[in-house]
């Protein structure tokens, strides 16, 4: 647990996935599956604040990192996933330095951020405030996301931010941002993807980007990425369960002709 940042920086090829579902039972039965840590999706499932703090006990249990994507650039949301324990944050939709730098110093304690102290369950509940402040700022994990054209047109300058440990690539958000949704614009997305990583490996940060399936990670991990956060709890059981479905029905169509 406590190496995970130290992993993230020193660019081991780390797989996740994003925790959508808000209830304890399906972070420990995605904990159990052999992911290197998972994603509390903060910004797009309907889960409460209060929910974030159980489901990040929950990954704890099996001793598997729970970073949180928050839902956006307040400092606020940024201090709140920490003070409930998680081991780093995933902010959404940087596209400036500017945001980037804020996404800093509301992660890191004085005198590097301006991280406010509090007795969350991080630091014990105040029992243990000393210790935590301590080795907090080397420990927490600073994941920034690149999912704008305007991000793209300014990633150079994002990726030069001190303390900002990933930059993560969105995709599907920056697939509609630079119009290159859809088969037809692959090669532009590719090339825009291929951009943002590439200048983030010039920069020394360690860059990530999120993928639907299996197979696209080794292509990315061959210029460079080595944070992966592989599709959500809910599209798994989704795919788990049409998997299963049409091998059934399969099954049951063999009979007939039989």
């Amino acid at each position: 647990m406590s190496e995970f940042r130290q992993k993230c920086i020193g660019k081991t090829n780390l797989v996740g996935s994003f925790a959508a579902i808000p209830h304890p039972i399906a972070v420990e039965v995605m904990a159990q599956s052999g992911l290197d840590f998972l994603c509390i999706d903060w910004e797009h499932a309907q889960i409460s604040r209060d929910m974030i703090e159980t489901m990040v006990r929950a990954a704890d249990v099996h001793r598997v990192p729970a970073m949180v994507r928050v839902p956006g650039h307040a400092p606020e949301a940024i201090q709140a996933a920490l003070d409930s324990g998680a081991q780093g944050v995933l902010v959404p939709r940087v596209s400036t330095a500017a945001q980037a730098e804020a996404a800093v110093k509301a992660s890191r304690y004085p005198p590097k951020g301006e991280r406010g102290v509090g007795p969350g369950r991080a630091a014990g509940y105040g029992y243990r405030i000393p210790e935590y402040l301590a080795g907090a700022n080397d420990r927490i994990v600073v994941a920034i996301q690149v999912e704008t054209a305007e991000g793209l047109a300014n990633i150079d300058a994002i990726a030069a931010v001190d303390g900002i440990d990933v930059i993560f690539v969105g995709p599907g958000d920056l697939s509609v941002s630079i119009d290159a949704l859809g088969p037809k614009g692959a090669d532009e997305l590719n090339a825009a993807i291929r951009t943002i990583v590439g200048v983030t490996i010039v920069h020394d940060k360690a860059a990530g980007i999120f993928c639907a399936s299996p197979q696209p990670v080794g292509q990315w991990a061959a210029i460079g990425a080595s944070f992966f956060i592989l599709a959500s709890d809910t599209m798994f059981l989704g795919a788990g369960a049409a998997a299963g479905s049409s091998a059934a029905r399969a099954e049951l169509a063999r009979g007939e002709r039989g």
